[in-house]
């Protein structure tokens, strides 16, 4: 328990750092727009119900790619475009360091959805959002082919991981901070 307690701020370190080198480095708009109109399509064309879970939306943050790896330490780093109404409104990045039984690298797609118009406006005006300390979201892992059931959906926030490539054990978005890039 003590090592636990002398690698927790290495961590929280290790990802601050990343949050702010990441957006230091961060892709262009133009990039992120193309990446997210991808992710978008793939979404729609493979899993079933997709269209009506967007129609539903509020707003959508997506996330085209995050890059995790691990080994017992780990991190997460990505970019993306939180999208109302069909147009990209804000960038994003999302990151997060993990300690636990973890090994490998993986890629995934992840875009989080506002069902409730309330929880878009809560994190449009936070600073830096965690998910599982600012807010609750619900993850739904789902693989091509896979089906949603809009009707079903009754919490505000809902996340969608999709096209996992890579092996990793330990999928979970708990403590993922989320912090705006291109504040222009």
């Amino acid at each position: 328990m003590t090592g636990i307690r002398l690698i927790r701020p290495f961590l929280v370190l290790l990802a601050a750092f990343a949050a702010v080198q990441g957006a230091a480095n961060a892709a262009s708009k133009e990039k992120i727009d193309r990446r997210t109109d991808r992710a978008l399509a793939e979404f729609r064309d493979t899993i079933s119900g997709a269209d009506a879970v967007l129609s539903k939306a509020s707003g959508v943050l997506v996330f085209p790619s995050v890059k995790k790896a691990g080994i017992g330490i780990g991190g997460e780093y990505g970019e993306g475009a939180l999208r109302i109404g069909g147009q990209s409104v804000a960038y994003y990045s999302t990151a997060a360091a993990s300690i636990g039984f973890q090994l490998g690298a993986q890629e995934r797609r992840q875009m989080i959805v506002f069902l409730d118009p309330q929880a878009l406006e809560k994190f449009r005006k936070s600073q830096g959002w965690e998910i599982g300390v600012d807010a609750s979201v619900t993850v739904v892992t789902l693989d091509a082919g896979g089906s949603i059931d809009a009707t079903l959906l009754s919490q505000p926030i809902v996340a969608f991981v999709f096209d996992g490539r890579g092996l990793m054990y330990n999928l979970s978005l708990e403590g993922s901070k989320i912090s705006r890039i291109h504040n222009d």
